[in-house]
């Protein structure tokens, strides 16, 4: 029997105020960064080397350089790997912006590959077709908290001279063969913004077992000089450098939410096993694949719709709209996550970062082809999906999580009400 949808009038599934704010704020923050704001050390400071260190310890990394933010440690990333001027990197046509901007900030150039769509991350069969002489990295997202197929991707590093960076920043805590993300390429980079999983309010994690990549990567991080704050510096720019370091009161938060973040994993766990035992059998719907040997941190649950069997296959993302707009009315808090493939923003569309049509003509021209159509994939994806983030982790629980299979149900199960 039709129901008729809260967009329409009818009752709203989940009542407004009902799912709680991310992240869980108790005594143990509060301690934190009070005790670090009365320290008058509100720079680089103790809880910044603390944070490197818990975290190296909790992640399995040697080594962990505490930045203001996932795209710094990215950028640390591609630099400390030796990509320069001219030189090409691999990297994913469907991600967040920082994971392809990070190559243009140290002026070498980013080669599109399209992305599988079962898991949404880089397609691995793909990879060997667009190396080139030039070709320095791959970067590697792991969308979603989903860790791409690392043993793949490094292999074929090895046989082409490669380095690998890990973009890890959704990732906090995910697994694939039973390897935590950020231990297997040759550098990783964690985000820790109030999105994240691992919430600092802002900031980001730069993690390596090479000693090497780590000295390159905290000279971009401090000035391009050779001593980090806590040593005598003697403020001499050896090369050109940044100034990424986190502060001390962001470390403080960080680390209260560190000391946590094993309980928040295991809370999202139970409440995407209860949401998707409810989104069984669904019309229209498709859920996300999870090979049997990653272990999902589920950052975000994305959800994405068959317009083929809605008979919108022509116009799929005005329809995908509608959807997200009925969810909302149900208060179901969706949002398609990303609405735009990567190569087809300005930036690469128009090639000039740096004007003058620098950096793919710095220093010789390249061939790179950022034509949209190239990337199928990512455009399907891009058009038909939408994301619940929040809603899924502590405080709220998996009575929360049954409340959003029943709206998403109710909405898939009347969604000719959204026909013109």
């Amino acid at each position: 029997m039709a129901v008729k949808l809260a967009i329409h009038g009818g009752p709203r599934t989940i009542e407004v105020g009902r799912i709680q704010p991310w992240p869980p704020i108790d005594d143990t923050d509060r301690q934190f960064v009070l005790k670090s704001l009365e320290s008058h050390r509100p720079s680089f400071g103790p809880n910044c080397e603390a944070l490197q260190e818990e975290f190296a310890t909790w992640n399995g990394n040697r080594f962990a350089i505490a930045t203001n933010s996932g795209t710094a440690a990215l950028h640390m990333g591609v630099a400390a790997c030796g990509c320069g001027a001219g030189d090409e990197v691999i990297v994913p046509a469907y991600s967040w912006s920082s994971s392809v901007t990070c190559v243009l900030h140290h002026n070498a150039i980013p080669i599109f590959v399209d992305i599988d769509w079962e898991t949404m991350n880089l397609d691995v069969d793909r990879i060997e077709e667009a190396i080139t002489p030039r070709t320095k990295a791959i970067l590697v997202v792991h969308l979603h908290g989903l860790v791409a197929p690392m043993d793949k991707i490094l292999a074929i590093a090895e046989k082409h001279g490669l380095k690998v960076i890990e973009d890890a920043c959704q990732a906090h805590g995910a697994r694939y063969k039973g390897k935590k993300a950020g231990t297997w390429g040759h550098c990783a980079a964690f985000s820790c913004n109030h999105n994240k999983l691992m919430c600092a309010g802002d900031g980001g994690l730069f993690v390596t077992d090479d000693p090497a990549i780590h000295a390159q990567a905290q000279m971009l991080w401090s000035f391009g000089e050779t001593r980090t704050p806590v040593q005598d510096r003697d403020y001499h720019a050896y090369a050109l450098g940044w100034m990424y370091r986190m502060n001390d009161l962001t470390a403080a938060f960080g680390r209260a939410q560190l000391a946590k973040l094993q309980s928040y994993l295991d809370q999202i766990q139970e409440n995407v096993a209860v949401l998707q035992e409810g989104l069984k059998g669904v019309s229209h719907l498709i859920l996300p694949t999870v090979p049997d040997y990653c272990q999902h941190n589920w950052y975000n649950y994305v959800l994405r719709f068959d317009m083929q069997s809605l008979g919108h296959e022509e116009h799929p993302r005005a329809f995908r709209d509608r959807i997200v707009r009925a969810l909302g009315a149900e208060g179901i808090p969706t949002s398609a996550w990303q609405q735009f493939i990567l190569p087809a923003m300005t930036v690469f569309q128009a090639r000039n970062a740096y004007g003058r049509g620098c950096p793919w003509e710095c220093r010789s021209s390249s061939q790179a082809d950022y034509s949209p159509d190239l990337f199928p994939v990512s455009q399907k994806h891009c058009e038909t999906h939408t994301c619940l983030v929040m809603a899924l982790r502590p405080p709220n629980g998996t009575d929360i999580a049954r409340l959003l299979a029943q709206g998403i149900r109710k909405v898939m199960e009347n969604v000719a009400q959204l026909e013109d």
